[in-house]
């Protein structure tokens, strides 16, 4: 009985084992068939996040609601922080402190508000150079998991 193409025979096992291993290919991008670079981005997501926040929460200094905006900056700028300790980004991790500092709702730092203004812009600003800036290679991204 002749076999069809590409089946097995009829009436034959369906958990036959292959004639020949099938050869494993390298890790590929999804996308293009080209290589995935030595290093990843995990800063840029949180990081965009934040800058989001601190120009939508300009109008709202004064009001109460501020602290919330406040909470999530710090968090966000902790996030980044211990992606720039990984990523050997210790400019950035030191800017990120220094964010989460004067961001904290726990201790006020007091600046008024124009300057608070002012502030967020340039922290939205520093917040998405320091997630395109920080690069944590894909060894080290791979062993922390």
């Amino acid at each position: 009985m002749a076999s069809r193409r590409g089946r097995p025979a009829i009436g034959s096992s369906q958990q036959g084992v292959p004639a020949r291993p099938t050869p494993r290919a390298p890790q590929r991008a999804a996308g293009g068939g080209r290589q995935l670079p030595p290093y990843t981005r995990p800063a840029l997501a949180p990081s965009l996040l934040a800058a989001v926040v601190l120009l939508a929460c300009v109008a709202i200094i004064d009001a109460s609601a501020f602290v919330f905006a406040r909470w999530g900056v710090t968090v966000l700028a902790l996030i980044i922080l211990v992606f720039a300790v990984r990523g050997r980004s210790w400019w950035a991790a030191a800017l990120m402190a220094a964010v989460a500092v004067c961001w904290n709702p726990l201790v006020v730092v007091p600046i008024p508000g124009q300057v608070w203004a002012a502030l967020q812009i340039v922290a939205a600003a520093l917040f998405v150079v320091v997630g395109l800036a920080v690069k944590v290679p894909r060894e080290t991204d791979a062993a922390g998991s």
